[in-house]
């Protein structure tokens, strides 16, 4: 079984807020680093992104100029996945699609040695699911971080049905070598953050399209009623309404009606109006 102490080289696939925020964290800790997405245009646009991150952490005195430049300097980028190979751990951090993501971790139980660790970083979908598509299913946890990796310091792991106990406990030092605290889920929809922060968010939604008030008034309301630093909808459009809602909906299958998307969030969703990405959401960005 693969301790913490023989991890040097981390793999992760996807290029984009995620998968370009967990790179980031993992070389700045000391690990090399090959980020794979299918098209270069991807991986500029992350690289570009973990500039940006590492740019906003030096003004910020949270790091210095050269262990940013040391950090930028251990990732490599590529499109092809079989430049995982060499890699100890893989994270997958690619969109949340069951097919998409299947499809990968077939494709990467091909390549990676056969030690070599699988996480995932879904935020809602089946690990046991995700898992069934290799042959290795006791090495494949969930690592679900939380955005923007490079700030947040918390990683949900998740434990899938065949889940080895040494592969959990793997999970749980790896995301505390990288500066994390970690919490144990079992693998069920939406896992912890999840399950309770979409509702959260879809009823911020329904209170808007009902008229309850606007939408600076209801993250008013919920900052000074309950102190968080961001309200259901200004959090949702960081977030992105588009992943909202896909979330949203993965629950509402998994788990009934109690789940079902606001009319808004869809709506908007169907305009293409997802939040800070595009320039508007619930606000003007």
């Amino acid at each position: 079984m693969l301790e913490l102490a023989d991890i040097e080289m981390v793999g992760v696939v996807g290029a984009g807020t995620m998968g370009s925020g967990i790179a980031q964290v993992c070389a700045h800790r000391g690990y090399d680093v090959v980020m794979r997405d299918i098209e270069a245009e991807y991986l500029d646009r992350g690289f570009d992104a973990i500039s940006t991150s590492l740019e906003r952490l030096v003004e910020s005195d949270r790091t210095t100029d050269e262990e940013a430049e040391a950090t930028r300097e251990r990732i490599t980028g590529t499109t092809d996945l079989a430049d995982l190979a060499d890699c100890d751990i893989v994270i997958e951090a690619a969109v949340e699609n069951m097919a998409v993501k299947r499809d990968v971790f077939a494709e990467v139980d091909e390549i990676v040695a056969e030690e070599g660790v699988l996480a995932t970083n879904t935020s809602t979908l089946s690990v046991t699911s995700i898992a069934s598509a290799t042959d290795r299913p006791q090495q494949v946890v969930g690592l679900h971080f939380m955005n923007p990796v490079p700030v947040m310091s918390g990683v949900e792991v998740v434990v899938g049905e065949h889940t080895a106990n040494g592969t959990r406990k793997l999970a749980h030092a790896f995301a505390e070598e990288l500066g994390k605290e970690t919490w144990e889920v079992d693998d069920k929809p939406g896992f912890v953050t999840n399950r309770i922060l979409m509702p959260w968010i879809n009823e911020g939604v329904r209170a808007l399209d009902e008229g309850v008030a606007s939408a600076t008034d209801i993250d008013r309301g919920m900052k000074l009623g309950t102190n968080v630093p961001m309200g259901p909808l200004e959090l949702a459009d960081h977030i992105g309404l588009d992943v909202c809602l896909d979330a949203t909906e993965t629950l509402h299958e998994e788990l009934g009606d109690r789940y079902q998307p606001a009319y808004l969030l869809k709506r908007k969703v169907e305009a293409g109006d997802l939040g800070t990405k595009t320039g508007r959401g619930f606000y003007e960005h």
